[in-house]
């Protein structure tokens, strides 16, 4: 074999060390992944467990279902006579998602992202934001004057920020918890 011939087979040699190389780190992210979501999945039912032990003593009916949504357990409660668990303006939602929360931190000692919906709520919710969002960009832009909304949650205050984001505005939040509100500042 001439010196040709061995940088040839070096080169190939070197190539499937680093397809192996590759091929590992794929397996990493792929078992990272899993064990990601696992841990959602069990997030979610913990949630679920809890969620559903709160419906019986306040006997209550409701259906649970459990998803996964990007990096965060959801917990979604439908059922005909929900209205008492999501309050005026979400504020009963708030809490029992904090509790549950709460309970999951408890059981598996790591902080919980999960989301907790009743009846849609929160998807009807989004969907109003969204539009106040891209409402306020719009006043905004055309007065060229920064506009500040009333104190919202961090779920709503994310959807704001959001739909302003998508319109080429600026919006910061400011103030303190339960008082922080969004702040649209005019683009430039």
């Amino acid at each position: 074999m001439d010196v040709e011939d061995e940088d040839v087979e070096n080169v190939e040699n070197v190539e499937d060390v680093e397809d192996d190389e590759d091929d590992d780190e794929d397996s990493d992210e792929e078992a990272d992944d899993e064990e990601d979501l696992s841990s959602l999945e069990e997030e979610g039912e913990i949630a679920a467990d809890y969620i559903e032990g709160l419906l019986d003593i306040a006997d209550l009916d409701g259906d649970i279902d459990m998803d996964v949504e990007g990096d965060r357990a959801v917990v979604s409660v439908v059922g005909a006579t929900l209205d008492e668990l999501v309050g005026d303006d979400g504020e009963v939602l708030e809490a029992l998602q904090e509790l549950t929360r709460l309970a999951v931190h408890r059981k598996t000692g790591s902080r919980a992202r999960l989301m907790l919906d009743v009846g849609g709520f929160r998807s009807r919710r989004r969907a109003e934001l969204a539009e106040l969002g891209r409402s306020v960009a719009a006043e905004v832009s055309e007065s060229g004057e920064p506009k500040k909304l009333r104190a919202m949650s961090p779920f709503e205050r994310k959807i704001i920020h959001d739909a302003v984001a998508v319109a080429g505005l600026r919006s910061e939040s400011e103030g303190e918890e339960p008082n922080r509100r969004v702040v649209v500042f005019p683009a430039g």
